[in-house]
């Protein structure tokens, strides 16, 4: 009940207002019955935005923390992220990952939305990374189509960093559904997992017309604080000399 009060009461109605967000494709969505849809993720307004131009519930699996904050904060935080459709998952232990696949076994079980981001983390710089395999995996044991989804422009209403950018219209395009089940009882091949979840990514990729890496978005940001530490490194070792006195040329 409190997730269809924000949605249509407290929280979505103020957020339309605002932003007037966009949805193209949205009859890809099917009207009943379990359905992944994988996104690409640029914002911590992505789940915000992309549930909102459904009608249909979506639930995504949210870190622990935000649901066993102490004190009156973490009780409204709680409340909050539980009634907006989240549900928690540890990702502190090496079993993080079945324990999110375990959430989202749940969840379509139920014959529900289940959003997904295969990059497993927000991009830094806008590009799409490596999807990881969870989905894929999660598509075959449950038998469910994945609909691919793009959402554009929540990287500007909120930048990784910031919790607020500029006001931009964000869009939201879905795909058509892709059926996999052509690879039944493959679950275990990681071959298999692999050319799936690029099919996928390759759908987000046209949707979103973001540039695609193949590399894993954590280790792109460790590659690129590495690389920013040694430029800085070098610039300290290195600086520019000052111009000696009564160098006209210099002046």
């Amino acid at each position: 009940m409190f997730y269809w009060l924000l949605k249509w009461v407290f929280v979505g109605p103020v957020l339309k207002l605002v932003f007037r967000p966009q949805a193209e494709g949205a009859e890809h969505v099917p009207d009943e019955g379990a359905a992944i849809l994988a996104s690409n993720h640029l914002s911590y307004a992505d789940w915000l935005f992309m549930p909102l131009t459904l009608a249909r519930r979506v639930t995504f699996v949210a870190k622990a923390e935000y649901f066993t904050s102490p004190g009156i904060k973490g009780w409204f935080q709680k409340k909050f992220f539980s009634g907006a459709g989240q549900v928690p998952i540890d990702r502190s232990g090496a079993s993080a990952a079945e324990g999110a696949l375990k959430a989202a076994k749940k969840i379509l079980g139920q014959g529900e939305l289940f959003g997904i981001y295969p990059e497993g983390t927000r991009s830094h710089d806008g590009r799409l990374y490596r999807g990881k395999t969870g989905v894929a995996r999660l598509a075959l044991e449950m038998k469910v189509p994945v609909v691919p989804v793009a959402v554009v422009g929540t990287d500007v209403v909120a930048p990784p960093g910031k919790k607020f950018g500029s006001f931009t219209r964000p869009l939201v395009r879905f795909g058509a559904p892709l059926d996999f089940s052509r690879y039944e009882g493959l679950e275990n091949d990681r071959f298999i997992l692999r050319s799936i979840t690029d099919e996928i990514m390759y759908e987000i990729m046209r949707l979103s017309g973001q540039e695609y890496v193949d590399l894993y978005a954590t280790q792109a940001k460790a590659l690129d604080k590495e690389a920013a530490a040694a430029r800085k490194a070098a610039a300290q070792a290195d600086p520019a000399p000052a111009p000696a006195p009564g160098d006209t040329e210099a002046a």
